[in-house]
């Protein structure tokens, strides 16, 4: 085992996402159903000792870069302590936050000292009203305030997650183009994925995200490919010529980046899954205080991940060669 984290494809896996919680404080009409889940409880929960476990033994075998996600991750009480925790493992660089933003401006200057390194914040309108619809509830003002926070504490790259829906936000494309005019800032589109759904509503939500070039040749910008922002996801990124920022588009579904992935997931109930979209997952939480066991266990999950996710055969209702998750985004943590 001292080769690494490969898989059967020689894709090398340096990154681990982990949810922290199932549990969110927005319901966005994309992630969780209008009436909630059942969530999980607590004490099913991966502790944050055990977490700190299972990374510090993949550590070891070339583990770098953290995110963490949820749910909304900071529902979790304390999250700045599991920071902190993860920070000082031995080979660790780079830990991320996903989060929606609502209660991350009081916590900021906690997590920039506890060793977070950057901040996604989901933001899919810029508009107050719309923002409340798509998230059924939630306050932009809030997110805004996080982003302001985010640049005062100094979390670079800021991404901000865009979920594109065709009748929903899809005629926003140009203001958060726009934005990138203005600050220093990558506007991260992402194409609406089948995740724990199956039916019909997705495919007429769906907007493949050559619409966001064909905005930018509408108004005449003038776009060129632009060097990875600093981080670990998927995006191919661009910046419009005099622009400060950036935007990058993630097309799991019409473009898959398969090939590349470097990821492996570990679930807040203790389960690692191997890629986002198949049902596939292997529980760590029995054999945590067992590093073999643990590291062998990480190895089996390696070796059954499979080389694509064929999303794109939702788009034509062909068949899949393996069962597609049930869980919802959410559960898994994206």
């Amino acid at each position: 085992m001292s080769g690494g984290l490969v898989d059967s494809y020689n894709r090398k896996h340096d990154y681990l996402r982990i949810s922290v919680t199932d549990r969110c404080n927005l319901r966005c009409v994309y992630c969780m159903p209008e009436e909630g889940m059942e969530f999980e409880p607590n004490e099913k929960l991966l502790s944050f000792e055990e977490i700190t476990e299972v990374v510090r033994i993949l550590a070891k075998q070339g583990l770098r870069k953290l995110r963490l996600t949820g749910g909304e991750p900071l529902v979790r009480k304390n999250l700045e302590q599991l920071v902190e925790m993860l920070a000082n493992i031995p080979g660790i660089e780079d830990i991320a936050l996903t989060t929606n933003g609502v209660y991350f401006a009081a916590k900021a200057d906690k997590f920039k000292q506890a060793g977070l390194t950057r901040i996604n914040i989901s933001l899919d309108s810029l508009r107050a009203d719309r923002f409340a619809m798509i998230t059924r509830g939630g306050d932009i003002h809030r997110v805004l305030q996080a982003i302001e926070a985010a640049y005062r504490v100094g979390l670079y790259p800021i991404k901000i997650n865009v979920v594109l829906m065709k009748g929903i936000n899809d005629d926003e494309i140009l203001d958060f183009l726009r934005l990138t005019l203005e600050r220093d800032i990558q506007v991260r589109y992402i194409e609406y994925m089948p995740i724990g759904h199956d039916d019909a509503g997705w495919k007429t939500k769906y907007v493949p995200l050559s619409t966001v070039l064909e905005v930018c040749k509408e108004q005449g910008f003038e776009v060129a490919e632009s060097a990875a922002v600093y981080g670990n996801g998927p995006s191919q990124n661009y910046q419009i010529q005099g622009a400060k920022g950036s935007f990058g588009l993630i097309h799991p579904v019409s473009d898959h980046f398969c090939q590349t992935c470097n990821r492996l997931r570990l679930t807040a109930d203790g389960n690692i899954k191997p890629c986002l979209y198949w049902s596939d997952e292997f529980n760590v939480r029995p054999l945590i205080g067992n590093e073999e066991q643990l590291l062998q266990l990480f190895y089996r999950a390696l070796g059954q991940k499979p080389e694509t996710h064929e999303m794109a055969l939702k788009l034509t209702d062909k068949t899949q060669s393996h069962t597609p998750t049930l869980r919802r985004m959410s559960q898994i943590g994206g």
